[in-house]
């Protein structure tokens, strides 16, 4: 299926999984009249970020569930944390960097329930020596981010796509 992401001024055409076309927002709409549409009015098309601190953040820090009433920020990794507690904290922090519009993080993660949740995630798994080309390109497989350029929609994240799917889509 085609999906056209039109920002503020640029567009990007997604097949399947992959970038299938770069381009001006109605140039690319009039060339591909049959493409399912997402606007992302005020929004940016960029390839993303790549965290640095992931293993910190995943294997080191405790995300909490809001409803324990004790906040969201992430806190020190409580002593005796049973492995399904660390997982569901993993993936609340993942759901946390996918929210800040990351694309990448850089490995490798060591706990079994860590790495399950970042490779089901579907972010890239990058070495912190590695170079990471966070460009969006025609071909390559269809990872970005859709950031604020400002006014209404401020610098924050619109929406991140992992492989032609919309992951993380910003609220009003």
């Amino acid at each position: 299926m085609l999906t056209l992401h039109r920002g503020a001024v640029d567009a990007v055409l997604v097949q399947d999984d992959r970038i299938a076309a770069l381009g001006p927002a109605a140039e690319l709409a009039a060339a591909h009249p049959g493409a399912r549409v997402r606007e992302w009015p005020g929004g940016r098309i960029t390839g993303g970020l790549v965290e640095p601190a992931a293993v910190e953040l995943l294997e080191r820090r405790y995300h909490p569930d809001p409803r324990e009433g004790i906040g969201t920020e992430p806190r020190e990794l409580p002593a005796g944390l049973s492995e399904p507690a660390l997982g569901g904290s993993a993936r609340r922090g993942l759901q946390a960097l996918l929210a800040r519009g990351v694309t990448a993080v850089v490995g490798p993660f060591t706990v079994p329930v860590v790495r399950t949740a970042v490779a089901r995630s579907g972010l890239a798994v990058v070495a912190a020596d590695a170079p990471f080309d966070r460009e969006v390109v025609v071909g390559g497989r269809a990872d970005f981010a859709v950031l604020g350029l400002g006014g209404a929609a401020g610098d924050r994240c619109l929406a991140t796509v992992l492989a032609g799917r919309i992951v993380f889509r910003g609220r009003g």
